[in-house]
């Protein structure tokens, strides 16, 4: 009996990458999103000559795919909802562009109603006040969408059982894919056009045991863990990777210019 199991968890060890993956997490502290390697390709890129103003009315999910939560009756969609946030993210924190808000822009407006009325108050009791300044106006337009969501891309996996002890692995890859272009505000042209797209992992590791020791005594075990890359993270690095691509385009086309060392 005493070889069997440790037989077992031999397998359990050896099958999977680290043994604390099979202890239930405990509650952690909100952390801050970790920069990927897409993110800082992006900010190691050379300085502009100027930052250029950009605005982003809406970057949607264009896919139409959903996907079923298990022992829930309802469906969700496969890929986040707020790929226009991370884009305005992604260009807020890059040295290229400055992006002025467009998604929530009624609530701006809605927000500059409420101080003209405060600013005209002012004036008619021969208060001196400050002119409410324009709106930043964007040179560029960027469009696009995330256009692609194939999943099952490539599945495999390995599994051994021998004497009623085993292991398995498998493995799951899907495709994320997203388009985005650079439009003159101007003449509509479209300047430059780029996609990128971002594999997603899952991961599942198994080991388990089961056997009869001796008459109507039956002995069984199991371990294992599952790895799921998270969606928005993804969505993330691939739009960073076109931001960067489409600098590097537009910088070869001649649209904008970097800084001369």
């Amino acid at each position: 009996m005493k070889k069997i199991i440790i037989s077992m968890l031999i397998i359990a060890s050896t099958g999977c990458s680290s043994i604390n993956n099979l202890i239930p997490p405990e509650q952690t502290l909100a952390i801050k999103v970790t920069e990927t390697q897409a993110f800082q390709e992006l900010k190691s890129l050379p300085k502009p000559r100027g930052v250029i103003p950009v605005s982003v009315y809406s970057f949607r999910d264009q896919t139409g795919q959903y996907k079923p939560q298990a022992n829930v009756s309802s469906f969700s969609t496969a890929v986040t909802q707020g790929a226009t946030s991370i884009l305005m993210q992604a260009l807020s924190d890059s040295d290229w562009f400055l992006p002025v808000e467009r998604e929530g822009l009624q609530n701006i407006l809605t927000e500059r109603k409420i101080i003209r009325a405060a600013l005209q108050s002012k004036k008619r009791a021969n208060e001196e006040s400050k002119e409410l300044p324009p709106l930043t106006t964007a040179k560029i337009l960027l469009e696009g969408g995330i256009i692609s969501y194939d999943s099952n891309v490539k599945t495999g996996g390995f599994g051994a059982e021998y004497f009623g002890i085993g292991a398995s692995e498998l493995y799951r890859e899907d495709l994320i894919s997203i388009y985005l272009r650079a439009v003159d505000v101007r003449t509509g042209q479209v300047l430059v056009s780029v996609s990128t797209s971002k594999k997603v992992l899952s991961k599942e590791i198994r080991a388990g045991f089961f056997r009869y020791v001796s008459f109507k005594r039956l002995a069984e075990a199991e371990g294992g863990y599952t790895t799921n890359e998270p969606m928005h993270i993804c969505v993330k690095q691939t739009i960073e990777k076109a931001i960067t691509e489409l600098i590097q385009k537009g910088r070869k086309k001649g649209v904008w210019k970097a800084r001369s060392s």
